[in-house]
């Protein structure tokens, strides 16, 4: 596991192997604001998967990025899934 840093300061806060991004943000209602590190990572498209994992409710899509409720994080990671 390690952490993403660009030049110009933008961080995401884990990188999984070599496939997924996750950014943590502990908030009831992520903002594209909140998505700016995340979003310059995924405009390299080096990895599959570009996760948001936050407070919010309910998985959703926002353009190539996934925001998940914490918990259905956890349980696909302990699952496996994110291998």
């Amino acid at each position: 596991m390690a952490y993403w840093r660009s030049t110009s300061g933008f961080e995401v806060d884990f990188i999984l192997g070599d496939h997924t991004a996750v950014e943590v943000k502990a908030k009831t209602s992520v903002s594209p604001q909140d998505l700016k590190s995340l979003r310059a990572l995924a405009e390299e498209q080096r990895l599959k998967r570009y996760l948001c994992v936050s407070l919010e409710p309910r998985t959703r899509r926002l353009d190539n990025l996934t925001l998940l409720p914490y918990q259905a994080f956890l349980t696909a990671l302990w699952a496996g899934e994110y291998r």
